[in-house]
């Protein structure tokens, strides 16, 4: 779980978390989860892999304001080898501030797409683990 007090310049006139906020929280998140399961972006980009974003998605349910504490529960919600979508529950207390995915591929140093079970079975394993299985 990654921990994110909001900031004063994180807000708007309004007092209101501004939404382009909860974007660059789940990037902080994600960082924090791949360090977690030994997978730092160190150790990606020392191996050669690249991760862009290709499509985020956030809901936002409640607003945050100055100070606030978010805990932020990030899970792998499906993972194929080639394109990994984090999914981002972000707390406010009890309260659901927002929900969020983020969609990633691997691509090795030149942009050429990986594939992680053949490439890096090691990394491949550690996320296939974490896949949170659905019926």
């Amino acid at each position: 779980m990654y921990k994110h007090k909001v900031q004063y310049y994180e807000t708007d006139k309004m007092g209101i978390t501004h939404h382009s906020n909860y974007i660059r929280w789940m990037e902080e998140a994600r960082v924090s989860y791949l360090s977690d399961i030994g997978w730092d972006y160190k150790r990606l980009e020392d191996e050669g892999i690249i991760s862009p974003v290709l499509e985020v998605n956030c809901q936002y349910k409640n607003s945050t304001t100055f100070s606030d504490d978010i805990t932020i529960e990030t899970s792998v919600l499906e993972f194929n080898g080639i394109k990994l979508k984090l999914g981002y529950k972000m707390y406010m207390g009890e309260k659901i501030a927002a929900e969020a995915t983020s969609l990633h591929c691997f691509l090795d140093k030149d942009g050429r797409p990986i594939r992680l079970k053949k490439d890096f079975p090691e990394f491949f394993d550690v996320l296939n683990g974490l896949l949170i299985w659905q019926d």
